[in-house]
């Protein structure tokens, strides 16, 4: 367990799964949002991979791509983002699981680009049905965090048992993602044998976005990333070598943040920041999409 640099008002805990979930989850985490006068604590989630996210009192709201906040289901999930969602905390406490392409696959069965860029309803989405039992195993009230991160993992560990389509050649494209030599979907195609076509249609159904997107969001948050590590750097320190200038990383700011990284670092984040020790503390990676993806396990008949 990583707890990272909390402030008195926001405890993070973070808990890695046993090794046979790890290509499908990347890390569990807890948020308690206490005291803090009353007041709500507001921050915004950089692009990620999907999460499900059980908020017992409803204390959440939340807003993705420069969206109005609105308040979020006691059990939300959120398919893969390429846009920064704000949201704000109130008195109370949440639970999420973060899920690599695999673990989307395996937990959904739904094409990722039919949710991607947005949240759904665990209890109003029939396609979650299978989800709520899961999200039963955190109570209403407070109860024991432990207790509730092992009922939550023994669901997790018979909902994931099932193999789905082609893992092996997601697992091959995730790989590539997360690779730093690669800049450009005609290197990621020759490298995987894929037409740049097939990979269009393939990324898309298994990640989301376009392959051409995901480059770019890789791109973008390895510097963030470095930032949320090190606020005292400045922007220009940060830059991933595939960025030609600092012109070039504010767009892609821009793009992805919706807004420039002047007026980002200006925010408080008191989740954030936190939150990148914390799981690279534990995890390795400060953020979810530079995980790198490991193979289900050879026991497991995928």
């Amino acid at each position: 367990m990583s707890t990272g640099d909390t402030t008195a008002a926001v405890a993070l805990r973070f808990f890695l799964p046993p090794e046979e979930l790890r290509p499908f989850i990347t890390t569990l985490y807890h948020m308690e949002i206490s005291g803090h006068d009353g007041q709500p604590v507001d921050d915004w989630l950089h692009p990620e991979w999907a999460n499900l996210r059980i908020i017992p009192g409803l204390t959440v709201e939340a807003g993705m791509g420069g969206k109005p906040l609105e308040p979020m289901p006691r059990a939300v999930i959120a398919g893969p983002t390429s846009v920064a969602t704000r949201f704000r905390a109130r008195e109370g406490r949440s639970w999420g699981i973060g899920l690599l392409p695999l673990g989307w696959a395996r937990l959904t069965g739904a094409p990722a680009n039919e949710y991607a860029d947005r949240h759904a309803d665990v209890d109003m989405d029939p396609a979650f049905e299978h989800l709520r039992a899961l999200c039963a195993c955190v109570p209403d009230t407070e109860g024991d965090l432990l207790a509730e991160r092992d009922a939550m993992l023994r669901e997790l560990g018979a909902l994931l048992a099932k193999p789905s389509p082609r893992e092996a050649e997601v697992l091959k494209v995730e790989e590539a993602l997360t690779d730093p030599r690669f800049h450009s979907v005609a290197e990621l195609a020759s490298s995987l044998g894929m037409s740049a076509r097939t990979m269009e249609r393939f990324c898309s159904r298994a990640f989301g976005f376009s392959p051409q997107l995901l480059l770019r969001r890789q791109r973008f948050v390895r510097s963030l990333a470095k930032f949320m590590l090190d606020p005292s750097l400045k922007w220009i320190d940060t830059l991933d070598s595939h960025y030609h200038d600092q012109a070039h990383f504010v767009r892609d700011f821009k793009r992805f943040m919706t807004m420039s990284p002047s007026e980002y670092a200006r925010l408080p984040h008191p989740v954030l920041m936190a939150a990148a020790h914390a799981r690279a503390a534990i995890a390795g990676e400060a953020m979810q999409v530079l995980h790198k993806p490991t193979a289900p396990s050879k026991a497991d008949p995928s």
